[in-house]
């Protein structure tokens, strides 16, 4: 692009916000201009307002910008949102009214019948939503949502296998610590240990979600895949890298081959349009009975799961 797209961060120095920061650093894209968070962090230096969790220095770029407050209209049109569910509903609204475009990675909006919860592999038509957003809500802007990060696990290959007729999921997720944020659970809970226990409504928003993203956009809606999901969500004591556990009932039961060339053939249209962030192949199927292990992680990768 002859000229990058600039984007804001709303929550910057929240763990998430400095995913967000990482992962826009040198982007052929998008270049993160504004920094937003609480009042707390407001006329800070970055460098000094952000406790930095990630590997690594916060990014040259963007150590010495001045973070502002979450004041709408101050910022570029298009803002990444990494607030907390119980700040993102006001203040995603207050900027979606004045006229930005927010990709937010918080629970808030994600089930609202106008608002696209995306996985562009999967159901970028359903960004067809946007238009009954604007005229329903009366904001120029609009708010886009990613899923919860065990649920986006699960579509992807669910999503692959979808031609042959998904019934129910019964799914267990082994969900890394960083999840939690920071600072997260604390240490004498998590180490050596598995807690079978995340709040927040983790295994309602596994159970829910999935639906919603496999479904079929139908004039100013969604029509939800009739599918069900039972979930168990556990916390174990790995840094990074959520693992999920998956038995999957279909309408005809496919063969280990026709399940392998699904996986395989499994691509959408970030793979089509070569975009800079997208993986070249969004499933990875390992033969190997110890993966995934302790290893770089994949975009999404299935063990071998036949006898």
């Amino acid at each position: 692009m002859e000229k990058k797209i600039e984007v804001g961060i709303l929550g910057a120095t929240g763990t998430v916000g400095q995913r967000f920061v990482q992962l826009l650093e040198d982007h052929p894209w998008f270049a993160a201009r504004w920094l937003a968070a609480s009042d707390r962090s407001a006329g800070k230096s970055y460098r000094e307002a952000t406790s930095w969790q990630l590997e690594g220095s916060p990014p040259a770029g963007v150590a010495a910008r001045m973070v502002e407050e979450c004041v709408p209209g101050r910022g570029p049109r298009l803002v990444f949102s990494s607030m907390s569910g119980s700040l993102a509903g006001e203040i995603e609204r207050d900027f979606a009214a004045a006229g930005h475009i927010v990709v937010s990675n918080s629970s808030h909006y994600r089930m609202a019948p106008d608002v696209p919860l995306l996985v562009p592999e999967i159901n970028p038509g359903h960004l067809g939503l946007l238009a009954a957003q604007r005229r329903e809500r009366g904001w120029e802007g609009a708010i886009v949502t990613n899923p919860n990060c065990a649920a986006v696990v699960l579509v992807v290959p669910l999503a692959a296998l979808r031609p042959f007729g998904i019934r129910k999921v019964a799914v267990t997720t082994f969900q890394a610590v960083s999840g939690a944020g920071y600072p997260g659970v604390p240490s004498l809970d998590i180490l050596g240990n598995v807690i079978p226990y995340i709040g927040g409504d983790e295994e309602k928003k596994v159970e829910s979600e999935p639906q919603k993203i496999l479904g079929d956009l139908e004039g100013d809606r969604i029509r939800l895949l009739p599918f069900t999901v039972s979930a168990s969500c556990n916390r174990v004591p790995s840094i990074d890298g959520h693992l999920v556990s998956a038995s999957v009932e279909f309408e005809r039961r496919p063969t280990r081959e026709e399940i392998l060339e699904a996986f395989a053939a499994f691509s959408g249209l970030p793979q089509e349009r070569g975009l800079p962030s997208a993986p070249r192949r969004p499933i990875h199927y390992l033969e190997a009975n110890d993966r995934p292990a302790r290893v770089q992680p994949l975009p999404v990768e299935i063990r071998r799961p036949f006898p």
